[in-house]
């Protein structure tokens, strides 16, 4: 009776977008896959299946250690949040694809919050995969997170001072400090929806650790009030705050990032962080309101500075998108309009509309090898013809 009425409700919240949270997994790479092919090698792919919602990974050709480093997200509609089906592929041109093996992620197992490593020994197979599994909470608990986990809380504030005071150097040297971020709202965002509207969310990340926010769905206002908190391994990390519009038939569309080095947050100031371009090189449309906190131990910051930098594995890719296919057409139709402009022109030459501008023409093509003179005429939208 229980479990039928948890899928019930698990029905309605997936009819009403009403998700319970969200879970980021990045495929990072695989090791020592079956060879399926007659070269030895493999032309690898990999499926992911949570309920309904299903993801496939790019093709990597040729090889048996691929390298994808691809991100994909899902919705939970469930409290347990459920298991992940994973299976691997090789890709066989004109003929049914080979399987190479599967392997499982339950995520009641994994704790929320939190970026997890996984290496999964692929079963029914050879090798392993790799993987970053990310589990946040949704919106239920957006505004409990603002009050509970505030440093506003002077008890709480002074254990993690006391955690990261100078007399604790030799206690998790890898641990250099404490990261909370506020996400409390955004404004003026682009509309990326043929509505006007865009259903806004975030994604917050330091180095390999990414949390979401919840949508807001048909806004370009959005509050989110919602809370998070980091390890910080690297004192010279930088924040990574972006805004995304979900599209839930594709990959969701850009809005606008803010970049921020954890060592020029001023702690406890609410400011508006103007959003910028993938390449933060340039402002976007909109403005995103944050309140961050560090607290770190110095010395083991200094110490961690010896250390090699943190390898990131989330890398973006310049994946099809509404906003991206808009601007490819702007730009293809204006060197449309350029040559449909320049071929009249010339066509207004050799029909004498202007006697000077055509004999101006005709002397120069007269005194022109015949090869380079390339002409389009247009007589009119009913007939044309080439002049070469």
């Amino acid at each position: 009776m229980f479990q039928t009425q948890s899928l019930r409700l698990s029905d309605q919240h997936r009819k009403s977008h009403l998700w319970r949270g969200i879970v980021s997994i990045t495929l990072i790479e695989g090791r020592d896959l079956k060879a399926m092919d007659s070269n030895g090698l493999s032309d690898p792919y990999v499926k992911f299946r949570l309920g309904h919602q299903k993801y496939k990974s790019k093709i990597m050709p040729k090889t048996l250690n691929p390298q994808w480093r691809e991100q994909f997200d899902f919705h939970l509609y469930e409290e347990k949040g459920g298991v992940i089906d994973i299976t691997a592929w090789d890709r066989d041109a004109g003929k049914r694809d080979d399987f190479i093996g599967r392997c499982q992620v339950d995520l009641s197992s994994l704790s929320r919050e939190q970026t997890h490593k996984l290496e999964l020994q692929l079963e029914e197979g050879e090798g392993h995969l790799v993987l970053l599994v990310t589990l946040t909470a949704s919106a239920t608990v957006s505004i409990s997170d603002l009050s509970v986990h505030s440093l506003e809380d002077q008890k709480e504030r002074g254990e993690i001072l006391k955690r990261y005071s100078p007399l604790r150097i030799f206690n998790n040297i890898k641990d250099v400090g404490f990261l909370q971020v506020k996400v409390i709202r955004a404004e003026g965002l682009m509309a990326a929806d043929v509505t006007g509207k865009s259903d806004p969310f975030c994604v917050v990340e330091l180095n390999n650790d990414r949390l979401l926010t919840h949508t807001v769905y048909k806004n370009l206002n959005p509050e989110w009030n919602k809370v998070f908190t980091f390890n910080i391994k690297d004192i010279h990390s930088v924040l990574e705050v972006t805004v995304y519009d979900e599209d839930r038939d594709r990959s969701a569309d850009f809005l606008g990032r803010v970049a921020i080095p954890l060592l020029s947050i001023q702690n406890g100031e609410q400011k508006a962080y103007v959003l910028k371009n993938k390449q933060l090189t340039g402002p976007t449309k909109g403005v995103i309101y944050l309140e961050i906190d560090v607290i770190f131990n110095a010395v083991k910051a200094s110490l961690r500075t010896l250390i090699p930098k943190e390898q990131k594995y989330i890398e973006e890719e310049n994946r099809l998108s509404k906003q991206l296919l808009l601007r490819n057409f702007v730009r293809t139709k204006r060197c449309v309009m350029v040559l449909v402009n320049a071929a009249y022109y010339v066509n207004g030459c050799f029909d004498w509309d202007s006697p000077p501008r055509s004999l101006a023409a005709f002397v120069v093509g007269s005194h022109c090898p015949a090869p380079p003179l390339l002409f389009i005429r247009f007589s009119d939208l009913s007939s044309s013809s080439l002049w070469l």
